[in-house]
């Protein structure tokens, strides 16, 4: 199944399982709002149910009289709200002694199926009046206040119902309503929630397209970013900038390739000659060795050259551990120092050293002794006779920086941040543009992964100055050997 497939399709995509979220979330808070209100419209209309009932257990005390547990009405039977009022009043009606004996109980209170005696003497002592529902035989439902009424220095037990409101059916008619017409808007929500997945999943469609249009030959691909800041925003952010690391990688790899081609065939080709002219034209014992001596030369060209290569790609792919341990940084500089002496007194170049002794540094001091190497061999190479190379090596700010600087021709502003990359040369005055253009770039790998770096200050003719920042011992700037293999 293609991507755009898993995509689109509906029923298995992303886009159903979003609209079918949509419909799902909403029918929860739908569902949530309509028992929400149906038990707030409840309680509205159970208050003032109360209210009402309450006025008229007030009205109702004002006719009764209770005089030796009998029970008496005061009222003008010539005026007929009066007696409207109370007829109304004794319709769900019943009055108890305080031992729970009935002294008055309405047909309709009998129709609800009467008080026993414990209710009643119960609502003699209780201090509150309570309310609760009765539902007689034919389904009416009726609200009871019951309470005490204290008359004559005797307490009774008096129940008061009332015909629940039509209002009371608020709450049932709303609940009806709602849900008959929440399907209707959940559909509504469904059609807006598929087009909005639609338009949210766009991006990740492009993105989709987009991943099966990347080949080594079309790595220029990116996907327009909307600017927005969510999840969808971010990921094809990252898409385009992963595209930029691996566009970058291929291009470095093709060169790379090119690169190591080229320096590795060009002393091959000089080994073929050489033999080959050896075997052409030499006759004497001398001249075959001459030619050996100058093929062997190449030979170890192409073997160091062969060797970097090999250190580099295991440095980057995570599978050198550093050894570290305290060493002498001024020890280690001074021993590489006193190999180019010789060199030095030969190409008349003045070395001067000024080291802070001692300079302990936690190092694997078989790197560190190629990286010092390094930097003096490049110093060296490009002195010119009766120049000046000047080794120091400070302590500060919990580092120790090697610095050192030739009166060499210098380098170009546009290459200063080029000429740790892998195969780059400058070239110089003279024509020439040096080694084979690793050295440079695997001192720079020894010094990361020590924690540290190298950085370079020069200028055209003026001549070159590199310095080697690294942690001193015990200054926690020391990455350990898992960071180093991740």
């Amino acid at each position: 199944m293609g991507v755009e497939e898993t995509v689109s399709k509906p029923g298995r995509g992303l886009r159903a399982r979003l609209t079918f979220s949509y419909i799902l979330l909403f029918s929860v808070v739908l569902a949530g709002i309509g028992i929400s209100v149906r038990q707030l419209l409840t309680a509205l209309v159970r208050q003032q149910a109360e209210m009402v009932l309450a006025e008229e257990w007030g009205a109702l005390l004002a006719y009764m009289r209770l005089e030796g547990g009998r029970l008496k009405w005061a009222y003008d039977p010539e005026d007929p709200e009066q007696a409207f009022a109370l007829q109304r009043l004794q319709g769900v009606l019943l009055v108890a002694d305080s031992g729970g004996e009935i002294i008055e109980i309405s047909n309709g209170y009998r129709a609800l199926g009467g008080e026993p005696a414990v209710v009643l003497r119960d609502a003699v002592r209780a201090q509150n009046p309570r309310f609760f529902v009765r539902r007689e035989a034919g389904g009416n439902e009726y609200l009871i206040r019951i309470g005490k009424h204290r008359e004559g220095g005797q307490d009774y037990a008096v129940a008061l119902g009332m015909a629940m409101m039509e209002s009371s059916k608020l709450p049932e008619q709303f609940t009806k309503v709602y849900f008959l017409a929440a399907p209707a808007l959940l559909a509504g929500i469904g059609v807006v929630g598929w087009f909005a997945a639609r338009r949210a999943l766009m991006p990740l469609k492009n993105l989709a397209e987009a991943a099966r249009s990347v080949s080594e030959g079309n790595l220029s691909l990116r996907i327009r970013e909307t600017g927005s800041r969510d999840e969808v925003g971010h990921l094809v952010e990252t898409f385009n900038r992963m595209m930029d690391r691996l566009e970058k990688s291929f291009s470095q790899a093709r060169q790379f390739t090119v690169d190591a081609s080229h320096e590795l065939k060009t002393p091959l080709t000089a080994v073929r000659g050489q033999l080959e002219v050896a075997l052409l034209t030499a006759r004497t014992p001398e001249q075959f060795r001459d030619a050996i001596v100058a093929a062997m030369h190449d030979v170890e060209r192409l073997s160091r050259i062969s060797k970097t290569l090999v250190q580099l790609a295991r440095a980057e792919s995570g599978q050198i551990t550093l050894r570290r341990k305290q060493e002498d940084l001024a020890e280690i500089t001074e021993a590489a120092v006193s190999i180019f002496e010789a060199t030095a007194g030969e190409k008349q170049i003045r070395l001067e050293t000024s080291l802070s002794k001692p300079c302990m540094t936690e190092i694997d001091r078989g790197l560190v002794e190629q990286l010092v190497y390094q930097i003096l061999s490049n110093a060296m190479q490009f002195t010119p006779a009766g120049g000046v190379v000047k080794v120091e090596l400070r302590r500060g700010g919990g580092e120790a920086v090697l610095s050192v600087s030739d009166t060499g021709p210098g380098i170009d502003e546009e290459h200063l941040d080029k000429i740790f990359q892998r195969f780059y040369r400058v070239r110089t005055g003279d024509g020439s543009q040096g080694g084979a253009g690793l050295g440079l770039a695997w001192a720079a790998w020894i010094a990361g992964a020590h924690g540290g770096r190298i950085e370079v200050r020069s200028a055209e003719g003026r001549g070159s100055t590199f310095l080697a920042h690294l942690p001193e011992a015990g200054s926690g700037g020391v990455r350990n050997e898992r960071m180093l293999q991740q």
